[in-house]
């Protein structure tokens, strides 16, 4: 099991400005749903849904695995980074770029998609530049870095083809759009998303879960396939040599990834039952039946993408970027505070009855969103988006309250007397 290296540990205030970011593009998209439920989640082509899809890609998720792995690469996987000032530059693109990104399908703006297709390619160059030659250049835990790797080129594949896709809306190139944005998504879930929670998830769910570690020889078997069956199944399906290769590739990993995580999961103890173990139960499950559904193309793509997208990802990533933000704040306590002083465990900086109840709002406002994309009528869809923003409020709320019982912490050792 790799062991925390809290001297390599990054500034806190650069993953948690990206982690914190999240529970806005939460908002965001539950607003989103509450102003459009007429047309929204009918058709994937519909204005609203491509703004809703790249609020949760981008916003939510992007931020979230951004912050995560400035913060997991150095102080869990032993890989320094030396970002300087360019985090700063990347934290602005990747949420300047997905807001003229989300304005430019909302609204229809040329100038707003042109500005997104080309700002958030820019991030993640920044984040390759920062992360993959330091992950190249580190050693030790070969597998883990292989896995992470990967899905940074993946996670770089995806903007680059979804910067040119952007262009080709605003008239400025041209591609066969339905195919090419197929790919898109399907490097972006598959390729970005779930090869990094499957790389990073055989070191955290030991750590935090308690779970059995996955056999090494599995994961690298599992990448090895991947890595192989994905750009055939992709070329396949660009050139028209059968319609159902690439969804079921993306299926068959999507698959095997949440089998794998519940598997893990079947031993842990009661008492290590956490908020994080449930999310990543849940969130495997609802990615299981994502996979399923999209295998048998039942009701289209969009219920699949919905328990995905609206579900499970959010699901898993959120549950870790809690413990995430907890952390950062014993770091800084850890940092600030003079030796001998004794400092509040992780648990009471952010108490386990928060994380679960922002987690158990989150996977209510996910089903609604699948049950909406079901079922999309006006009211039920602007419910999906009443429960987002309660559940993302309640999120910050968490974020905002680990930061209070920081500042009370550190404001206590001044005081007169200590």
């Amino acid at each position: 099991m790799a062991k925390l290296a809290l001297d390599q540990a990054p500034t806190v205030s650069l993953p948690r400005r990206f982690l914190c970011s999240m529970p806005a593009w939460g908002m965001l998209a539950g607003l989103l749903l509450m102003l459009d439920g007429d047309g929204m989640l009918r058709s994937r082509w519909h204005p609203g849904t491509l703004a809703l899809v790249h609020t949760f890609t981008l916003g939510v998720l992007g931020n979230a695995m951004f912050g995560s792995l400035l913060q997991f690469l150095p102080a869990a996987a032993g890989v320094p980074l030396r970002s300087g000032r360019l985090a700063s530059g990347m934290h602005i693109a990747l949420n300047l770029g997905t807001l003229s990104l989300v304005g430019g399908f909302y609204f229809a703006s040329i100038p707003l998609l042109t500005l997104g297709g080309l700002m958030l390619p820019l991030a993640f160059l920044a984040l390759v530049g920062i992360t993959l030659p330091a992950v190249c250049r580190a050693v030790g835990q070969r597998r883990l870095r292989a896995g992470i790797g990967a899905s940074l080129l993946f996670g770089l594949a995806t903007a680059l083809l979804g910067g040119a896709l952007a262009l080709c809306g605003s008239g400025r190139l041209s591609l066969d759009i339905p195919r090419w944005v197929d790919v898109h998504a399907s490097l972006g879930v598959l390729g970005w998303m779930v090869v990094l929670l499957a790389s990073v998830g055989r070191v955290v769910m030991p750590m935090f879960q308690g779970t059995v570690a996955p056999p090494p020889t599995w994961h690298a078997a599992w990448l090895g396939c991947l890595l192989a069956m994905f750009p055939v199944a992709a070329v396949s399906y660009l050139i028209g040599l059968g319609d159902a290769v690439l969804p079921a590739t993306v299926a068959l990993f999507g698959l095997s990834f949440a089998f794998t995580v519940t598997w893990s999961q079947r031993r842990t103890t009661q008492a290590r039952r956490g908020p994080l173990w449930w999310s990543w139960r849940v969130g495997s499950l609802a990615l299981l039946v994502s996979a399923v559904a999209l295998s048998s193309q039942s009701g289209g793509p969009l219920p699949a993408a919905a328990l995905a997208l609206g579900m499970a990802l959010p699901l898993l990533v959120v549950g870790m970027a809690l413990e995430i933000v907890a952390f950062l704040g014993w770091i800084e306590l850890h940092r600030r505070v003079g030796r001998g002083v004794p400092l509040p465990g992780v648990q009471r900086l952010m108490p386990a009855r928060e994380r679960g109840a922002a987690l158990i709002a989150l996977a209510v406002a996910g089903a609604a969103v699948v049950l909406s994309t079901l079922h999309p009528d006006t009211w039920l869809v602007g419910t999906a988006g009443l429960f987002q923003c309660i559940a993302w409020v309640g999120v910050a709320a968490v974020f905002l309250g680990t930061r209070r019982r920081v500042r009370q912490f550190l404001r206590d050792q001044v005081k007169p007397g200590r």
